[in-house]
């Protein structure tokens, strides 16, 4: 990266146009605020900024500038897709890629089988494999 530019929070993220999830499960946390840029939605999402909960998306609103911040995503169980012209949802990537990079320490997507379809084994056990 260059000397002096800033990193942009929105590289973080998946973008769906016209998208909102909305929570089927009560559980389900979602905080909402005025903001006037995607990018500042994506910072805040990144960093958990006055969240009390570990932000796996946001949805913007471009007609009103608020912006929802989710405990939640697209592949979370409890949730439902609508279609929304006003919307434009932001996924983190992290949460919904299907790929592991590197030896996968940070993966943190739905994937638990392997390329043959053999059940992988939990971090915490040591059955049948040691680390």
């Amino acid at each position: 990266e260059g000397k002096g530019k800033k990193r942009n929070a929105l590289h973080d993220f998946k973008k769906t146009g016209e998208l909102m999830l909305i929570k089927v499960n009560k559980t389900l946390e979602v905080k909402t605020k005025l903001l006037n840029t995607t990018e500042q939605c994506a910072k805040r999402c990144s960093r958990n900024k006055g969240l009390s909960f570990t932000c796996k998306a946001f949805a913007y609103d471009r007609v009103t500038k608020r912006c929802h911040w989710l405990s939640f995503n697209s592949l979370t169980n409890g949730v439902r897709k609508k279609q929304d012209h006003a919307f434009d949802l932001y996924e983190k990537k992290d949460y919904v890629r299907n790929c592991i990079i590197g030896k996968g320490a940070d993966y943190k997507g739905t994937i638990s089988v392997t390329k043959s379809g053999i059940q992988c084994q939990a971090w915490n056990s040591m059955i049948p494999h040691e680390h």
